[in-house]
C-alpha cells in the first residue's frame, strides 16, 4: 500500500526534475488546449445558433478515441512513448495551425470545422495513452499517486486559466488569435518533450501478439479485474450523465443567461477552479486509502449541483453552482484514473489507459449529442437537470460494490 507522503504529495512529485520539465510543458499546451476549446464552442454558436451542432462536434473530436484510442493503447505498450507523444503533439500542431490560417484568411465554416476537429481527436486518441503512459517513467512508484493527481491539477488549472484567456483574447482580436496563440503552446511542449529523459523507464514483459490479440488481451483484463472493471463502468455512467455539461456550456450562456463570450468564460472558469480545488485535494492526500469512496460519493453529489444550476434563475447563481458540480466531477475522474494506475500491470498500462480514455473522452460526447438534441426540443433546463438526476442510480450501484472495488483498488 502507498504511504503517506510527508511534505505533501505535490511537493514529493515536484522533486523530480525531469517530470516537473514535462509538467511544465503540459501545463502550457493544455492551457492552449482550453483557449482553443473555448474559442470553437464559441466559433461553432456563431456560425449555427444550434444546441445540436455543438453536441456535433463534440461527438466529432471525442469519437475517433472509440475507434483509434484502443489501437494507440496497444501501440503504446510495443514502442516508444515518448516518440509516439512527439509525433502525434507536432500533428496536433499542424492542425492547429490549419484552424488558424483558415479563421484568420476568412474562409473558416462549419464543415471545415467539422474535419479538423475530428482530425485534432484522431491526433488525440494515439497521443493520450502514450502521454498518460509516460508518467510512471518519471517517478518513482512511492511518488505516483500525486504525480497522476498533479497532472490533474495542471489540467484544470489549465481549465481555469485558458477560458479566461480566451475570453479576453476573443473579445479584443477574434477566434483566429485564439487559434494562433495555441499553436505557439504546442511548439513550446514540442521543445520540452525532444529534451526530456526517461528515468524510471518501466521493464515491460513484452509479448509477441496479432494486434487483435493485444486488444483482446486489454478489454479481458479489464472485463476480469475485481476492481478496475466495476471502477469503468462507474466511470462511463458519470461521464455520460454529467460530464456533457461543459460541452453544453455555450448554450447555456447565449441562450439561458445571453451571456455572450464573456458569460461561456465565466462559466468555463468557474469549472476551472471548481476542477482545481477538486485535484489539489486529491493531489495532497498522496495515497490511494479511500479514493474508491470518495469517486462512489462525488458522483451523487456532482448530481445534486447540476440539477442546481439547470435551474439556477439567474447568472450569478450559476457561476459558483457550476464551480462545486466541477469539483466533485474531477474528484471522481482524478480517483479513478489513480486507482486504475495504482493497480494495472505496467506491460498492459497503455492499452488499459486507452480504454480508461475511451471512456473519459468519448462518453461525454455521445452524452453532449443527446441532451444537445433534447435541448432543440424541451429547452436547456431538463434535459440537463433529468440526466443529473439519474446519478442517484449510478450512486446506489457503486455503493453496493464499494468494498470490494476498494480491496482490489487501494494496494
Amino acid at each position: 500500500m502507498l504511504e503517506n507522503l510527508k511534505g505533501g504529495g505535490i511537493a514529493q512529485a515536484l522533486r523530480h526534475t525531469q517530470f516537473r520539465r514535462f509538467a511544465a510543458g503540459d501545463l502550457v499546451s493544455l492551457i492552449g488546449n482550453w483557449v482553443q476549446r473555448v474559442a470553437v464552442g464559441w466559433l461553432v454558436w456563431q456560425l449555427t445558433e444550434s444546441g445540436t451542432w455543438l453536441g456535433i462536434l463534440a461527438v466529432a473530436e471525442l469519437a475517433p478515441s472509440i475507434l483509434f484510442a484502443p489501437l494507440g493503447g496497444a501501440f503504446a505498450d510495443k514502442a516508444d512513448r515518448l516518440k509516439i507523444s512527439i509525433a502525434t503533439l507536432f500533428g496536433l500542431m499542424v492542425q492547429a495551425a490549419a484552424l488558424t490560417a483558415l479563421t484568420l484568411g476568412g474562409w473558416i465554416d462549419i464543415w471545415s470545422l467539422l474535419v479538423l476537429t475530428c482530425a485534432r481527436g484522431c491526433l488525440n486518441a494515439w497521443s493520450h495513452p502514450a502521454r498518460q503512459a509516460m508518467v510512471p517513467s518519471l517517478v518513482p512508484k512511492e511518488n505516483l499517486a500525486p504525480a497522476i493527481a498533479l497532472n490533474s491539477v495542471l489540467f484544470n488549472t489549465a481549465r481555469f486559466v485558458g477560458p479566461a484567456v480566451a475570453g479576453v483574447v476573443i473579445a479584443q482580436w477574434g477566434v483566429g488569435h485564439a487559434f494562433l496563440l495555441n499553436t505557439a503552446s504546442f511548439m513550446v511542449f514540442l521543445l520540452v518533450l525532444l529534451r526530456l529523459q526517461v528515468p524510471y523507464a518501466e521493464v515491460l514483459k513484452r509479448k509477441r501478439q496479432s494486434l487483435f490479440d493485444q486488444l483482446s488481451e486489454g478489454y479481458s483484463y479489464v472485463v476480469g479485474h475485481p476492481g478496475i472493471g466495476p471502477l469503468m463502468l462507474l466511470l462511463l455512467f458519470s461521464a455520460i450523465l454529467v460530464r456533457p455539461v461543459s460541452d453544453l456550456l455555450p448554450g447555456f450562456a447565449g441562450a439561458v443567461f445571453d451571456a455572450g463570450p464573456t458569460g461561456l468564460a465565466w462559466l468555463t472558469s468557474a469549472m476551472g477552479l471548481g476542477s482545481t480545488i477538486g485535484a489539489f485535494t486529491i493531489a495532497q492526500r498522496g495515497h490511494m486509502v479511500g479514493l474508491t469512496r470518495l469517486a462512489v460519493n462525488h458522483i451523487m453529489l456532482s448530481g445534486g449541483a447540476l440539477i442546481v444550476f439547470s435551474f439556477a434563475p439567474v447568472f450569478w447563481i450559476a457561476v459558483p453552482v457550476i464551480a462545486v458540480a466541477s469539483y466533485s466531477i474531477t474528484i471522481t475522474g482524478i480517483s479513478c484514473q489513480s486507482l486504475v494506475q495504482n493497480s494495472v500491470k505496467g506491460e498492459l498500462r497503455g492499452r488499459v489507459i486507452s480504454i480508461y480514455a475511451v471512456i473519459f473522452r468519448a462518453a461525454p460526447a455521445v452524452g453532449a449529442l443527446a441532451l444537445g438534441a433534447l435541448s432543440e426540443v424541451f429547452g436547456w433546463h431538463w434535459p440537463m437537470a433529468t440526466s443529473a438526476a439519474l446519478c442517484l442510480f449510478v450512486w446506489l450501484w457503486g455503493r453496493k460494490r464499494q468494498s470490494a472495488m476498494s480491496a482490489a483498488l487501494e494496494v
